[in-house]
């Protein structure tokens, strides 16, 4: 299924996909898009070796990118320094 994405949505994707912490699965639930369209989203955006780099980081283990592989001590979908995100917006510290 092809998703029409704003230039907003779009960098709050690649936000969260680039954040190790953050799982596929709340890219999901946020915008309804699985981990193939994520890539795929990925790939077209980036520079081809930061793409390359990105795959390599969560494919290696050191991402926390799949919920069935990460610490079972990290229950949930946002890293503590994002508590004052609201609407998709990051605050600026």
């Amino acid at each position: 299924m092809r998703h029409a994405f704003d230039e907003r949505q779009l960098d709050r994707i690649i936000e969260m996909a680039w954040e190790d912490r953050t799982p596929f699965e709340a890219i999901s639930y946020q915008f309804g898009i699985s981990e193939k369209e994520v890539i795929k989203i990925m790939r077209s955006q980036l520079k081809r070796s930061s793409f390359n780099l990105w795959r390599k980081r969560v494919n290696s283990g050191v991402s926390q990118k799949h919920l069935k592989k990460r610490n079972p001590e990290i229950d949930r979908f946002k890293c503590s320094r994002q508590r004052h995100i609201s609407g998709n917006k990051i605050s600026k510290r």
